[in-house]
């Protein structure tokens, strides 16, 4: 490499300085000859300004101050210059952050797309290098470590210090090659960290370090970037420059500290003199995050400062449009890690960007935005690493409602996890001036943000949300603010509620639309999250509630879902997959996609269980081959574990289908359903079981949005349930419910009297062709109707047990007690006798015999008995094993309302499951 006289390493210092480079470089410098010296380009030195007037610079440095550093790299064609410099929209602005910057790959595809790009004029912004595998070192918090140690007076900084040269000069190597332009920018280097290291020596000889030393030495990894890019594009032959933005921008502290303020007419200045002194420049190369305050010492734009220097970069150059490349698709709907059917917004507009980002989402900051949002210039969000991803624009309203037509109401939810609702009430504040100012400015006193606040109408309560670790420390200022108020009772009470948690919906559409806090309510109470507070700003752009922490995830998915979802979605898990259980699996396999299709319901099977094993899915069970998963992925059963299962899944609406007739699901339903999760089954045992449980399971249902389904119980797939509901609801007064509700008894006495064949031999016929349990005694002792007498019963209002209802078997005494199903059959004829005395006794009165169930609600008793009908009555006009019930109500008085059809079978009995998963996904929205 050659450098000019002037470069500002004096003899003995050149001879350190060549040794120094050959050593990291592992290579003799080169000198370059041979060129004209009129085309030379000449690369900007590091700044060095000095923070302070006493801030300890290397001899080196103040020698670099007086004359400056220039490396001869590349032809350039200098016939432009400053007076052409001209702003406007054809200039793009992109900015790279630190995961982008992280290796000398990824630089090498960042200067490829930016001489891809081809624009008439592009400014890169760019952060300090970021982790990577090959060097997880992350550079900003390094330099940041380093501060702290040195202000501790740990020479462990001197450790990171070489890190970080070591990291640096590696992926120049890489990305440069043995060039002369490794050697300049390994020459800038080696300075810099001379520099830094007399920098922080004097901090740790003060034991201390100011903010103006801080920023000077922080700014480091944005410089060291910056130049590397520069360096690379210009070796793929690009027309670019490096620009130190403390060259150009001037800023000063807002007036909470916490931001800074760009002065506009001054950085509009510099930035024309800066083009003056370097010419015009296809692609120009700037630092982030750094800057200048009026005092000329070197400062930074606190957080977010690489983005605020894009949009501060974008407004300076007038720019048509800003580009911050990062690690994400865009700005997503939600938090995609809490709601993995979270979609990434093609569009939103500069106020939502500032709404979502309060609440932590992966947005801009909003003063990032302002400089933008002057000057009316878009920022699109995208991924470095997904290019064909268009990303989100940022923009303003119209722009913004020309890509959704008025269709999207919410943008985005977010939340802030563990907050604590801070209450102040008591009828002494009512009407009285300054109660509310009193409550802030204390709160502010003592350091506590405020993220939301809510004061009901009376005036008597204010509430208000800070985080979690401030809740202790808010009722104690609180408390001591207004002892005497509280002593006397004016304020009553000021508590603390722990484990909050702030939900928010935004969008700018929800200005002056019907319906959206509605529609978010009703979100979250068919998921039954309870709502503890809530506010809304004049302006519309934001819905905010609180809400338990527990039920964070649970509520962003179910609110995420009414708003975003084109379907609604129910995660289902099956309890015994048998004959029902599979037939009903299949159904839902065949009709899947119409579902989707057609009536926006999506279905999805999160779990199966037998009484022995159990099969888990976080996103759904493949129904079609579903027998396959549960013996690859089968574990031992555990309800509990089932349950926690659903509960936990980021699908909003759970339900578990219970297709067994087995006790143990059953004594599940109540802890289930306090998790949230919706029961549907044709299991008798909970509805006809101990009436304690089953006056909970209800008492939860009509206390939540948790729906008990059961319509299958009675009737299979009959609607009987349904009928009788409808009856009570509007009002009609059911005084008789009787019916034949057994499909295997109605076989037997449909076909018993119609040949010459025995009732043994019928009860053969009905169990060789499977209309009988295996032991024919569990149909014909007459208990599986008595159940289905218990739940009418009940649904009409009277509290009976199972044992309130007698039961008139048909299984003869001596049989009872027989261990096996086949010594039963064996003996079964030995009873003809018996029941033909009793056939031909109703045959001679011209009478049929039908096994029935009777509710008598007006006498407030059921039973199960072998009765006698005219061979008029409908009962005596069934065929087959169908069912028949008949409701005798004040409107129904002279002709019964009449339910009949078949009342047996998996299919049947799945199409009534299936029926009340339709009826439970029309309750929680789904168009009917």
């Amino acid at each position: 490499m050659m450098l000019k006289a002037g470069s500002g390493l004096g003899s003995a210092r050149q001879g350190t300085a060549k040794s120094t480079l050959a050593q990291c470089l592992n290579v003799v410098p080169r000198a370059v000859h041979g060129q004209d010296m009129s085309s030379q380009t000449r690369i900007s030195p590091v700044s060095t300004c000095n923070p302070t007037s006493a801030a300890p610079i290397s001899r080196s440095a103040q020698r670099r101050q007086r004359m400056p550093v220039q490396a001869v790299v590349m032809q350039s064609d200098r016939a432009n210059t400053g007076d052409g410099f001209k702003r406007g929209s054809h200039w793009q602005v992109h900015k790279f952050g630190g995961t982008c910057m992280a290796a000398a790959e990824r630089i090498k595809a960042v200067a490829e797309l930016m001489i891809k790009e081809n624009n008439q004029g592009t400014v890169v912004v760019v952060s300090a290098m970021g982790s990577h595998p090959s060097s997880p070192l992350k550079v900003t918090d390094v330099i940041l470590n380093m501060i702290q140690k040195a202000a501790k007076q740990d020479q462990a900084f001197l450790l990171d210090l070489a890190a970080l040269q070591d990291k640096h000069v590696e992926t120049a190597k890489a990305l440069l090659g043995q060039t002369p332009e490794l050697t300049s920018f390994v020459s800038r280097l080696l300075d810099d960290m001379a520099n830094l290291k007399a920098m922080l020596q004097a901090m740790s000889i003060a034991g201390m370090s100011t903010e103006a030393f801080a920023d000077y030495v922080v700014g480091h990894g944005e410089l060291w970037s910056a130049q590397l890019l520069t360096l690379c594009c210009q070796q793929l032959g690009a027309d670019a420059v490096f620009m130190d933005t403390r060259d150009v921008l001037v800023v000063v502290p807002t007036s909470d500290g916490t931001s800074v303020d760009l002065v506009e007419d001054v950085s509009n200045a510099r930035m024309d003199d800066w083009f003056k002194r370097n010419g015009n420049h296809k692609i120009v190369v700037a630092t982030g995050f750094i800057a200048k305050n009026k005092e000329g010492q070197a400062t930074t734009l606190k957080r977010n400062g690489s983005d605020f220097s894009a949009t501060i970069m974008g407004s300076l150059f007038k720019a048509g449009h800003i580009t911050i490349w990062t690690d994400v698709d865009g700005v997503y709907s939600a938090d995609p890690r809490k709601v993995p059917e979270a979609v990434c917004l093609p569009s939103m507009t500069y106020h939502e960007a500032w709404e979502l980002s309060y609440f932590g989402a992966n947005v801009l900051h909003p003063r990032t935005t302002l400089p933008a949002m002057k000057y009316h210039i878009p920022i699109t969000i995208r991924n470095f690493f997904n290019l064909p991803s268009k990303g989100t624009v940022v923009s303003d309203f119209e722009s913004d409602q020309a890509v959704y037509q008025g269709k999207n109401t919410v943008k985005g939810l977010a939340t802030i996890d563990h907050t604590t609702l801070i209450n102040v009430e008591g009828t002494g504040m009512v009407g009285v001036p300054g109660i509310a100012s009193a409550i802030f400015s204390t709160v502010r006193d003592a350091g506590i943000n405020v993220i939301m606040i809510s004061q009901a109408s009376s005036e008597q309560s204010i509430c208000f949300a800070v985080k979690a670790a401030d809740g202790d420390a808010a009722v104690r200022v609180l408390q001591r603010r207004f002892a005497d108020a509280i002593a006397s009772g004016r304020v009553s009470a000021v508590q603390a509620i722990p484990n909050c948690c702030v939900l928010a919906v935004v969008g700018q559409g929800m200005v002056s639309k019907r319906g959206v806090a509605a529609t978010l309510f009703s979100a979250l109470a068919k998921a039954n999250v309870n709502i503890k507070a809530m506010a809304q700003g004049s302006s519309e752009y934001n819905i905010t509630v609180l809400i338990d922490q527990v039920d964070s995830e649970r509520a962003l998915r179910a609110v995420h879902s009414r708003f975003y979802l084109s379907s609604t979605p129910i995660g289902i898990g099956l309890v015994g997959p048998g004959l029902i259980g599979g037939a009903l699996l299949d159904q839902l396999r065949e009709q899947a996609e119409t579902l989707r299709a057609e009536f926006a319901i999506d279905l999805r099977i999160l779990g199966i269980s037998t009484s022995k094993q159990m099969v888990l899915s976080e996103k759904g069970v493949d129904m079609s081959r579903w027998r396959d998963e549960f013996k690859e992925k089968g574990q031992p059963v555990d309800l509990a574990k089932f349950g926690d299962h659903l509960a936990n899944s980021y699908i909003p609406n759970r339900a578990i289908v219970d297709c067994t007739a087995s006790d143990a699901p059953a004594q599940m339903y109540l802890p289930w359903m306090k998790q949230g999760i919706h029961i549907i089954t044709p299991n008798k045992k909970l509805g006809s079981g101990p009436l304690e449980l089953y006056n909970q399971v209800k008492k939860v249902g009509r206390e939540s949005y948790i729906h008990f389904f059961y319509e299958g119980t009675v009737g299979a797939g009959l609607p009987v349930m349904g009928t009788l509901k409808h009856l009570v609801e509007t009002g009609d007064k059911v005084q008789r419910i009787e019916g034949i509700f057994s499909g295997t008894l109605s076989y037997i006495f449909n076909t018993w009297g119609s040949d010459a064949r025995k009732f043994s031999e019928i009860v053969s016929d009905a169990k060789a062709k499977g209309f009988t349990e295996p032991d024919p005694r569990d149909d014909l002792n007459g208990t599986d109707v008595a159940r289905k007498v218990a739940i009418l019963a009940r649904e009409c209002g009277l509290q009976l047990e199972l044992s309130d209802i007698p039961v008139e078997s048909l299984v003869p005494e001596p049989l009872r007690a027989i261990p096996d199903s086949a010594t039963y059959m064996a003996r079964l004829p030995e009873f003809d006798g018996d029941m033909a005395a009793r056939l031909k006794e109703a045959q001679d009165a011209g009478e049929v015999l039908r096994f029935v169930g009777v509710v008598d609600v007006a006498g407030g008793k059921g039973s199960v008995e072998l009765r006698r009908y005219p061979k008029t009555h409908p009962f005596a006009q069934l065929s087959g094993s169908d069912n028949i019930i008949a409701f005798t109500t004040k409107r129904y008085t002279k002709q019964p309302l009449i339910v009949r059809g078949p009342g047996a079978g998996a299919d049947v009995t799945a199409g009534g499951v299936f029926s009340d998963l339709l009826k439970l996904a029309a309750y929680l929205g789904a168009p009917s």
